[in-house]
């Protein structure tokens, strides 16, 4: 060291320093890349993203060989700054002590903290140009690496701590997704962010919540007569009509209108032949999440499901196109104020039917209402109360001004909801 100039010691120390900068910035872009970027890249053939992904499925000898590269570099400069000081100071105690203090400083902002914010502010940019001079270092720190690795897996094995090091292995629970989507809010277009969360939120949604009731049902009564069996088909708004006998929770099958109109073009309705184009019911539970029914009406080649309890009586009924809508909204391109479940008033309030779902009110009429109770709004209004209301009883639910306008045969038919502005809700 006596032959090395003084000048060289400090080139020396500073290369040392850039080095350790190098490391720092290094490992906190690996970890902070985008993932799901890497992986588009990756998939599109860079070469770099490639080299990337590959030292991240080993994150273990990645962050060994930085930190055994990193410590190396910091414990040479800490000792070349002593030999400095002894250049400059000879054999000087306080002038080492400030040597050392100044070197740990040195060491912490401009190799550990600068780099840092830096590459976590362009992981992306850092990371793949890094990855051409880590990838031959891991080779080569890789007989130390595997001897300390062996030795810490010994500990944690005493330890009996168990480490999954292959991030590709770890799940993603639908709470991190749904929060990963949210975080995305800058990324993605709002409509396109909140269909991918009623996506995700379709696995704790059951048919229960969606499903048309029982007395909304529209359906033919196979014994009634025939002439009438005409008219309700030929006027049928719906593709599939549930066809009972006598009662309506006896269903016997599902009547698809397209194979009618051979049946209407005779001059008697033959019931017969009626009965033999009956496709079977198809029976849902209803606590059937929405996620899981949608996959079995794919794989059944279905459209429509007849919802029942755990006693196997009817509830209602559930559509292909109800659970549809629950991820990309309505399909009607009429207004819901002049749908005939939702008027609204020049006052700005809506009158509405009891019987109106209040997911439905919500999504149509961008509402808050509570949803971990009763379904329909007159359930929530008798929950609320307790007790039959009369009319003319007003009351306010999750900050919503509500009237019961009409009762009947003790449910709510009508009721007025004043939407509220968002300060105002309770």
């Amino acid at each position: 060291m006596d032959d090395i100039s003084l000048a060289a010691l400090f080139a020396i120390l500073l290369l040392l320093l850039v080095c350790s900068a190098f490391f720092s910035g290094s490992e906190t872009s690996m970890m902070a890349i985008n993932r799901y970027r890497l992986n588009s890249l990756v998939r599109k053939g860079n070469r770099s993203a490639k080299r990337v992904s590959r030292l991240l499925g080993k994150v273990d000898k990645l962050l060994s060989s930085i930190l055994l590269g990193n410590t190396l570099l910091n414990v040479f400069a800490a000792a070349l700054t002593n030999i400095i000081i002894l250049r400059m100071f000879g054999q000087n105690d306080l002038a080492i002590l400030m040597g050392t203090l100044a070197i740990t400083f040195v060491l912490l902002v401009f190799s550990e903290i600068m780099p840092k914010i830096i590459a976590a502010s362009y992981p992306e940019r850092i990371a793949l140009p890094a990855s051409y001079l880590l990838t031959p270092l891991i080779t080569l720190f890789h007989p130390v690496v595997s001897v300390a690795g062996g030795l810490v897996k010994g500990v944690l094995w005493l330890l009996r701590i168990k480490i999954e090091t292959d991030q590709r292995k770890q799940k993603m629970t639908m709470e991190e997704l749904r929060g990963l989507v949210l975080d995305a809010e800058h990324f993605l277009p709002r409509k396109h962010q909140k269909m991918l969360l009623n996506l995700v939120d379709l696995e704790r949604i059951t048919v229960n919540d969606v499903m048309i009731p029982r007395n909304q049902i529209e359906a033919l009564n196979i014994n009634a007569e025939p002439n009438e069996l005409r008219q309700q088909i030929i006027t049928c708004h719906h593709t599939l009509l549930p066809v009972y006998a006598d009662t309506p929770s006896n269903i016997i099958g599902i009547l698809h209108l397209k194979r009618v109109p051979a049946l209407l073009q005779e001059s008697a309705l033959d019931l017969a032949k009626l009965r033999e184009i009956l496709n079977e019911p198809y029976f849902i539970p209803s606590d059937t999440p929405l996620l899981k029914q949608l996959q079995q009406f794919q794989e059944r080649h279905a459209r429509l499901g007849l919802v029942v309890d755990e006693y196997g009586e009817l509830l209602g009924l559930v559509t292909l196109e109800n659970i549809l809508e629950e991820i990309v909204g309505e399909f009607t391109t009429q207004s819901p104020a002049q749908t005939g479940k939702f008027l609204r008033q020049e006052d700005g309030s809506f009158l509405l039917e009891g019987s109106s779902s209040l997911r439905e009110l919500n999504r149509k009429l961008g509402l808050h209402l509570p949803l971990d109770g009763a379904k329909t709004l007159n359930g929530l209004i008798l929950d609320h109360l307790e007790d039959i209301p009369e009319t003319g009883t007003s009351l306010k639910i999750a900050g919503y001004p509500i009237e019961v306008i009409q009762t009947q045969d003790r449910i709510v038919k009508v009721a007025r909801i004043f939407p509220a502005p968002p300060n105002n809700r309770q």
